[in-house]
C-alpha cells in the first residue's frame, strides 16, 4: 500500500486496519514457521505496510 492511498483513509479506520494486518502479520508469520510460504517476502511487505500506517497515524497524533 502506497503512503498516497494511507494519507485517504480516516484515522478511526486506519486504526482498525492496522490491528487486522498486525493480526494478518502475525498469522503469517506463524504458518511460514509450520510450512514455508511460497512468497517469503510478503512478510516483509507486510512489516513495512504496517510501519507506514503506524507512521501515518502518529503524524495525524502530533498535529492535533
Amino acid at each position: 500500500m502506497k503512503i498516497a492511498e494511507i494519507r485517504e483513509i480516516p484515522e478511526n479506520e486506519l486504526a482498525e486496519r492496522i490491528e487486522a494486518e498486525v493480526a494478518n502479520y502475525n498469522q503469517m508469520v506463524l504458518n511460514h514457521s509450520i510450512s514455508p510460504l511460497d512468497n517469503p517476502s510478503q512478510i516483509k511487505k507486510l512489516r513495512r505496510t504496517i510501519a507506514r500506517m503506524k507512521t501515518e497515524l502518529k503524524q495525524r497524533e502530533l498535529n492535533k
